[in-house]
């Protein structure tokens, strides 16, 4: 269907901690934006993940007419959820009160950040914030998942990988008796405890493991040459789970995710690396709710480019 000039269509993308939500028509324009808490069903029990998708969805339907919008897609991290019954039938149900009749085309979360980057159908994307995870992308779908197995299985690279790794640097480096500064010194003072072994075993121990990703931002912001290893290798393994993914040497990267971003020290490794192995300028991820938007409207622009260029200039 092409054509429709009172057509709108409606974007989501949907993480562990915010919703999002845009609504435009079929020139770009934006007519309404939404935001509500995370909506994640792996992170949230599914009544209140639907709410949140609700909220961020009506909120950007402003006092448009539901009926009018004729495409939606729904991104999120978990999208496997969908399929539960259970799941299902909260979702229809709020979905159902909203007034919106189109089908709703669910999306993993790296569909969305890969189309928040490209126009291209084919390509990788490579998603580093807590976790760690990269998705071979055809014909805007997920065509294969590398990695993201967790914290415990895997995600290196990640925000939690690094925080791990600056610990573990911390211990070695009081275990030899190396001077306690740069990183160490900043890894104790954010555990609150003197530079001893046994007391950083313990402070580290005490909170949910996946905690260790607050420590993430001390070892960007170190200089020394233990944050200087933890970042390289941390750019290698990235570049390893990308390569992986990748479907061919021509095709597009898209990189997407707090630790990724081009000012983010961990961001501009990575991109060296990539260099270094003669792979294309990767690009960055947009905003993730117009790219969901864009993709919606696939079916029923006659000029995805160009509006691509508009959603996500």
């Amino acid at each position: 269907m092409h054509g429709d000039d009172t057509a709108l269509v409606l974007g989501l993308d949907v993480g562990g901690t915010s919703s999002r939500a845009l609504v435009s028509d079929l020139t770009g324009r934006v007519l309404g934006t939404g935001e509500a808490a995370g909506g994640n069903p792996n992170s949230h029990p599914a009544p209140d993940a639907v709410a949140q998708m609700a909220g961020a969805a009506r909120e950007a339907l402003g006092g448009h007419d539901p009926s009018a919008v004729r495409g939606c897609v729904l991104g999120m991290a978990g999208v496997s959820k969908m399929a539960d019954p259970a799941f299902g039938e909260f979702f229809r149900s709020e979905w159902a009160r909203l007034g919106l009749g189109c089908e709703t085309t669910p999306v993993s979360d790296g569909v969305v950040a890969f189309a928040a980057g490209t126009p291209e159908p084919r390509g990788t994307v490579l998603i580093a914030g807590t976790g760690a995870v990269a998705e071979r992308v055809e014909d805007h779908r997920t065509a294969a998942t590398i990695g993201g197995w967790g914290w415990l299985l895997g995600d290196e690279g990640s925000a939690y990988w690094l925080g791990r790794e600056a610990v573990r640097a911390t211990l070695r480096a009081l275990e030899r008796g190396a001077p306690v500064e740069g990183l160490v010194e900043a890894v104790c003072d954010h555990l609150g405890v003197a530079p001893e072994r046994k007391a950083v075993i313990v402070a580290a121990n005490a909170s949910k493991p996946i905690h260790l990703a607050e420590l993430a931002p001390l070892v960007t912001g170190a200089e020394d040459d233990a944050a200087e290893d933890i970042v390289h290798r941390a750019a290698v393994l990235l570049a390893d789970t990308a390569a992986t993914a990748r479907p061919d040497q021509h095709s597009p990267v898209v990189l997407a995710g707090g630790l990724l971003h081009p000012d983010n020290r961990i961001g501009q490794a990575l991109r060296a690396e990539l260099e270094a192995r003669s792979w294309p300028e990767p690009r960055t991820a947009g905003p993730g709710a117009a790219a969901a938007a864009w993709l919606a409207a696939l079916p029923l622009t006659q000029d995805p480019n160009s509006l691509h260029k508009t959603l996500l200039p």
